[in-house]
């Protein structure tokens, strides 16, 4: 039923013609510069349109290129909101100057502390497990129970991994950096690095793949693949078993998908409003059913393909950490030959 509704929504955005309008062209609307490219999102604005009669006009491009479109617009930019995926694009973004801190009660009654920024620069709105996978046939690994345990040589020419370059790789490091300072981080990347199967290649659905397969036998992937994979019915996502870092210490490292609202807002409290909407029930029912999401307000309901994954203690450092961490994270890599 979910699907379908979604379905219908999207077909009737198409059918709409969703366009980004001109500088103050309308009297109610938000201008959103989205990084995020799901027909579940398509299906939230026009849902918000039809709740609150506020207009969104849409562009999409990738985070920086958004970024970067914004500081050259500067005070002639007509956006009003900037989201994207990961708090490290989040951080770049607070850098570039873009950002103007809001502040909402609803928001902070909503989002975990450890979700949001600390000055109000932008929200979490969902959001995805960084988890240890392998093969199920052949079961899970012995004395496998964190992050740190993949630099143990006993895993060695196990692992199948992304790019460092990928920021979801880039982010969980730093959250390391964060825990355990840039030494023992280090010593951590080192240890993967001598534990690879192959150089690192591929995304995340990639190995899955060959982990599944049993081309090699461990990975690092964000739940919200395995979930999509499930819920397509893929027999991949039936051949790997997921562990859950680090629950008996400082929890499974979560990346989000945020928001902000831009320096020069055309529309402010337009704005507010929509980001608000964004975490409300109704709202977190889609990014959960729609797109195999974590909601980020408390309470939200877990029926997608997620709900058949388990359950897990997350890390709650504040995200604006991983931000942080970044150039730290980065340096770690190329000096562990993670490319």
């Amino acid at each position: 039923m979910f699907t379908q509704l979604v379905k219908a929504i999207v077909i009737g955005v198409v059918a709409a013609g969703l366009v980004f309008s001109t500088h103050g062209q309308a009297k109610e609307e938000v201008n959103v510069y989205s990084a995020r490219h799901y027909d579940t999102d398509l299906a939230l604005y026009t849902d918000f349109e039809e709740q609150t009669g506020i207009k969104v006009n849409l562009i999409e491009a990738a985070s920086d290129a958004l970024i970067e479109r914004i500081v050259n617009e500067d005070k002639y930019s007509p956006a009003d909101i900037l989201i994207t995926v990961d708090a490290g694009r989040l951080f770049r973004a607070e850098e570039r100057g873009i950002f103007a801190p809001f502040q909402s009660d609803l928001l902070e009654s909503r989002v975990p502390e450890h979700l949001r920024h600390p000055n109000g620069f932008w929200y979490g709105l969902s959001k995805r497990a960084r988890v240890i996978i392998y093969n199920a046939e052949a079961g899970r690994p012995e004395g496998l129970n964190n992050y740190q345990d993949l630099a143990d040589p006993r895993f060695k020419g196990q692992i199948c991994v992304r790019s460092s370059s990928n920021i979801y790789n880039i982010s969980l490091l730093a959250s390391i950096v964060a825990h355990l300072g840039e030494e023992q981080a280090q010593a951590w990347a080192d240890g993967v690095v001598a534990n690879f199967f192959r150089r690192p290649q591929g995304n995340d659905v990639a190995n899955i793949n060959a982990v599944a397969s049993g081309e090699c036998a461990l990975s690092i992937v964000n739940s919200y693949y395995i979930a999509r994979l499930l819920a397509d019915g893929d027999p991949a996502a039936r051949g790997v078993g997921i562990i859950y870092p680090n629950q008996d210490s400082t929890g499974t490292h979560v990346n989000i998908s945020g928001a902000g609202i831009l320096k020069y807002a055309p529309n402010r409290d337009n704005a507010i409003k929509f980001i608000e909407y964004l975490t409300g029930m109704r709202a977190q029912h889609f990014f959960v059913e729609g797109n195999n999401e974590y909601p980020v307000v408390a309470g939200a309901e877990i029926t997608s393909a997620l709900s058949h994954m388990g359950m897990f203690d997350e890390d709650t450092i504040n995200a604006s950490e991983l931000g942080r961490n970044q150039a730290a994270a980065v340096r770690i890599f190329d000096r562990a030959g993670w490319n």
